[in-house]
């Protein structure tokens, strides 16, 4: 048992360690004072402070935060509404195609996704002559496409381990199906939003291969131009753009970590104080 408990702890230390090395090696060497970016020559802050003066990094960072806002509110929005109706609709015409539609992204690749967008966006400027162009509205609908599947999947998930009866006595309280909605259902699942939000936030964020085939000229995101100057050769600045990446990403993952349990800790509590006042 023993050697087993070492083993284990072993493979566990190795599949961390292979995980995040080369990410922690990544921003220590984002204040490396050398231009080669595997060459140790000594400490030094000065590509943070050439990265904050590039206009072009900010500019395409500020794109892909803005589509990533977007995109990430309308994929969960839809994305909640589409969990919800398969949840709690399990019997009407056309569930199992609409099932399939909405998860289909989930195993689609996303070269297939990004050309099926671009021949949809190219088909309806001829059509209707909408979108004129290819930029931030394309790239947009792209990522709410395939990251509502996600939103879509966690929703349903938490709502099939939902117990009826609590929405149930509200019915029969007197509340009205909204209302029973708004009250009821969304707080207990909110959890579950916020989840697929940052999921969807994320990857709108870090995506290369769909937003590669919906850009357009002078539309330019973050994973686009990073993607870019790596095919030259990794340089410091890259290393601390990624650097501020996995930090900020960090920092939101843990934000939204401790105000998920406070509510979840809050709606555990008002549970148990209304199951003692029933008592």
């Amino acid at each position: 048992m023993k050697r087993s408990s070492t083993f284990l702890i072993t493979v566990l230390c190795f599949g961390f360690a292979f995980l995040y090395v080369p990410i922690l090696s990544m921003m220590a060497f984002s204040f490396n004072r050398s231009r080669l970016a595997t060459v140790w020559g000594g400490f030094s802050t000065q590509w943070y402070g050439k990265l904050f003066s590039n206009q072009q990094v900010l500019k395409a960072a500020m794109l892909s935060l803005e589509i990533a806002l977007v995109s990430a509110t309308l994929a969960t929005i839809l994305g909640t509404l589409a969990g919800l109706a398969l949840a709690r609709f399990t019997h009407f015409r056309g569930r199992a195609l609409f099932a399939g539609l909405v998860t289909a992204p989930l195993i689609m690749p996303e070269v297939i996704t990004g050309i099926s967008s671009l021949i949809m966006f190219i088909w309806m400027a001829e059509w209707i002559g909408w979108p004129g162009t290819r930029g931030f509205t394309t790239i947009t609908i792209a990522h709410i496409t395939f990251s509502m599947t996600y939103v879509t999947t966690i929703v349903q998930a938490r709502l099939s381990a939902m117990d009826m009866s609590v929405e149930e006595a509200a019915m029969d309280l007197g509340s009205r199906p909204w209302q029973v909605l708004k009250d009821v259902t969304l707080p207990i699942i909110s959890p579950a939003i916020v989840s697929g939000w940052l999921l969807a936030f994320t990857i709108s964020l870090d995506d290369v291969v769909i937003t590669n085939f919906t850009t357009g000229p002078g539309y330019t995101t973050l994973p686009i131009l990073i993607w870019s100057k790596v095919k030259l050769g990794v340089t410091p600045d890259i290393n601390a753009l990624a650097t501020i990446i996995v930090l900020v990403v960090a920092m939101g993952v843990f934000a939204a970590g401790v105000i998920l349990n406070r509510a979840e800790a809050r709606r555990a509590a008002d549970a148990q104080l209304a199951y003692q006042a029933n008592g």
